[in-house]
């Protein structure tokens, strides 16, 4: 399993506009190795949209869910420094998913991304994940380009913290795709073929929603135990 635990938060979010440079040096320089001081949280990546939108997604690997629930990252959530305070302020469209790992092939990240979350229908609420687990998921990471794909689930509900009442309330996430590679243009043909809205909703998803990123930042527990 190239991801490093069990479960992850998936977060997408927009930054106003004169905001951006400063936040990326907030969330490089503090929040990634704050987050990353917590027991349980492993790894942290910060990606940037070079085709469709929110501007920002990051993905966070912990150990297991309830780490995503502790004391321990709720204390933080509560307590947020001064820095954090200033920055909630300006995210727009944040969207926030405490999710399981529900399937994950290939090895490695790529320093490319193509994030595609989408909910079930209604009255086929496990085919389309049934189609994704067993027939493409596994035959995609050998592919020139693609390197690993992952499925995460939304598992718990996040709690109401003095962060989110900053920046507002979140919307949630229900599933995710996320699979990586090292050319864009292979991942943009997956937007296209059996990841474009048409198949996934002909296999039973509905409000497909998908962009392709970027890595930007990507720091582990262990650097920053170092």
């Amino acid at each position: 399993m190239p991801l490093l635990g069990k479960a992850a938060m998936l977060l997408t979010f927009d930054v106003e506009q004169d905001a951006i440079s400063e936040h990326d040096d907030w969330h490089t320089h503090e929040h990634l190795p704050e987050r990353l001081s917590i027991p349980g949280f492993l790894r942290g990546t910060r990606w940037v949209a070079v085709r469709g939108a929110p501007r920002y997604a990051v993905l966070y690997e912990v150990d297991r869910l309830e780490t995503l629930g502790s004391r321990n990252y709720l204390e933080r959530l509560n307590n947020p420094s001064p820095w954090t305070s200033k920055m909630m302020t300006c995210y727009r469209a944040m969207s926030r998913g405490l999710c399981s790992v529900e399937k994950s092939c290939g090895l490695g990240m790529g320093n490319f991304a193509l994030l595609v979350r989408f909910k079930p229908a209604s009255d086929s609420s496990s085919s389309v994940v049934e189609w994704l687990v067993d027939a493409v998921m596994p035959r995609l990471p050998s592919r020139p380009g693609l390197g690993s794909i992952h499925l995460l689930q939304s598992a718990l509900a996040p709690a109401m913290t003095s962060e989110q009442r900053i920046r507002g309330v979140d919307s949630g996430v229900d599933w995710a795709l996320l699979a990586t590679g090292y050319q864009p243009d292979a991942l943009s043909h997956l937007e296209q073929a059996e990841l474009s809205a048409v198949e996934l909703e002909r296999h039973g998803a509905s409000n497909v929603v998908s962009a392709l990123y970027q890595g930007a930042y990507s720091l582990s527990a262990d650097e920053v135990d170092a």
